[in-house]
């Protein structure tokens, strides 16, 4: 969920697939969505939408219906009583609000690492996992099957109360059908990233059930781990999972912690803190009771938070916005050297 010198990324690892040997994804960061653009759903590279298998799990992306329930499983679980709450608000639908005042370079969330989802954490089904494990999936297939797993046990799992709370479509990319990739991502030097990420998160779940599920069908049925899961689970990673840095970049998701959304004006970012033991950030504003509290995700551009996170902030609020530029020199111009060495000295390359 954040940049900087504490940054939060996450990095799909390269698929596990032996013929497979690129990295699937770019760098990215963590959750949130403002004035999102919504589109249709498709499961093909066709143009044409098409009605998806509804997640059974979840609730609507503004819900509150579950929220007492995650903040008394929280309480109950270890979390320490906290100075915000989780309530509809005006930028991201439903975000982390100050009960009390809450002084600039305060810690806050104190989330402690009980509370984490990793590759660590103990499956319902542990046969399903043992299965995963024996077969090197490396971690971001890994935590999109747990996820899945863990969803379909229901009541079962310890994480019912969160996984109830977890949008039951985030806002993604994985979403869009190419025509609408075509269409709203026209001229965008994101588009292509957005084409590859779907192909590759359909690739990855291809290679899965070619080379797992279908093999299991008893703990991995197709009912329950399909593309449309799928497409929730790395939905939600992308949207959820940090990398926290202080734990030597081991990649988490930290529920409550994912209730906060970005502002482009601020830069408190999640940590580990070794100190306190859990997850915590440091405003760097003060809060009044009734504010929405933000952290960022990230020095990240327009595109690059609608590609990680299926929003776009309101025009002119992001100073770090850019656009990418290709830039090309002719070897056969006379000045070619010398405007190479002027690229180079600005950390800038040519084609």
């Amino acid at each position: 969920m954040a940049e900087a010198s504490r940054v939060l990324q996450t990095t799909l690892i390269p698929s596990f697939h032996p013929q497979h040997r690129s990295p699937i994804f770019q760098s990215l960061p963590l959750n949130f969505r403002r004035n999102p653009i919504q589109c249709t759903v498709s499961t093909s590279n066709s143009t044409k939408a098409t009605v998806p298998q509804k997640i059974p799990w979840g609730c609507e992306s503004d819900s509150l219906e579950n929220a007492s329930a995650l903040q008394k499983w929280l309480t109950d679980s270890g979390l320490p009583p906290q100075k915000m709450a989780l309530q509809k608000v005006e930028v991201g639908e439903r975000g982390l609000v100050a009960l009390k005042n809450i002084r600039k370079g305060e810690k806050l969330l104190f989330v402690p690492p009980s509370l984490f989802i990793t590759a660590d954490s103990e499956w319902t089904c542990g046969e399903a996992g043992k299965v995963l494990k024996q077969n090197g999936v490396p971690d971001w297939p890994f935590l999109a099957t747990y996820l899945i797993s863990e969803a379909s046990s229901l009541e079962s799992s310890r994480w019912s109360n969160y996984i109830s709370a977890l949008p039951r479509q985030p806002y993604s990319l994985l979403y869009w059908t190419r025509e609408e990739l075509d269409r709203y991502l026209e001229a965008s030097q994101i588009r292509q990233r957005a084409i590859e990420r779907v192909t590759n998160v359909v690739g990855t779940y291809n290679d899965l059930r070619l080379r797992i599920f279908s093999k299991y069908p008893a703990l991995f049925p197709e009912e329950v781990f399909n593309i449309e899961t799928f497409k929730w689970s790395f939905g939600i990673l992308f949207s959820r999972l940090v990398r926290l840095p202080s734990l030597g970049g081991k990649v988490a998701l930290v529920p409550w912690a994912d209730m906060l959304n970005h502002c482009c004006e601020v830069d408190a970012f999640l940590d580990y803190d070794k100190s306190s033991q859990g997850v915590v950030f440091s405003t760097d504003v003060s809060y009044e009771p009734g504010e929405q509290v933000f952290i960022s995700y990230g020095k990240k551009s327009n595109g690059e938070l609608l590609l990680s996170y299926g929003f776009v902030p309101r025009e002119g609020t992001n100073p770090r916005d850019s656009v990418e530029l290709s830039l090309s020199i002719s070897k056969s111009d006379k000045c070619y050297k010398e405007k190479l060495e002027a690229l180079r000295k600005h950390g800038l390359s040519a084609y």
